[in-house]
């Protein structure tokens, strides 16, 4: 099943790298920026992840949270977050349930080679727990702004 707007969000439970449980049914009547990245410390990863703590301030004065999410454990999350003084949460999806339940999880291709990963995708949930926006193959670079200057 493929999500589509004005859908309910899939409800998640994950930990941050700081193994804090964060959990989408806490954040009911907030709206939450949920995105989607292959791995900590690439450099892709790291202009999305510098793009929305760039913007972070902003998105706190629309009380908005951002959470990034990938299958990375909590050390590495703990590292990044560090090494780039990331001031949002960086959720642990291990086994990639909760990015497959967000169509965010399976075959990818790089270089001419298939594996299994994490797409670069992003959902806007609103205060009501429904999809708002859902962002595809983002570009890193300039997809926090894009999104900000969308909700503003």
């Amino acid at each position: 099943m493929t999500l589509k707007v004005g859908d309910p969000a899939p409800d998640f439970s994950l930990p941050d790298g700081k193994g804090n449980i964060v959990s989408l049914s806490d954040l009911k009547g907030k709206r939450v920026v949920l995105y989607f990245y292959p791995r900590d410390n690439t450099p892709g990863c790291t202009k999305q992840a510098c793009g929305f703590r760039d913007v972070y301030s902003e998105f706190q004065q629309k009380d908005i949270v951002i959470l990034g999410v990938s299958t990375d454990d909590a050390a590495s999350h703990q590292k990044f977050a560090t090494k780039f003084e990331l001031p949002f949460p960086l959720l642990t999806d291990a086994d990639g349930s909760v990015a497959t339940a967000y169509d965010s999880y399976g075959l990818k291709k790089f270089m001419g080679k298939e594996y299994i990963g994490i797409s670069r995708n992003t959902f806007v949930i609103g205060p009501d727990g429904t999809i708002e926006r859902i962002y595809k193959k983002v570009k890193p670079e300039p997809h926090a702004a894009a999104i900000l200057a969308e909700l503003s």
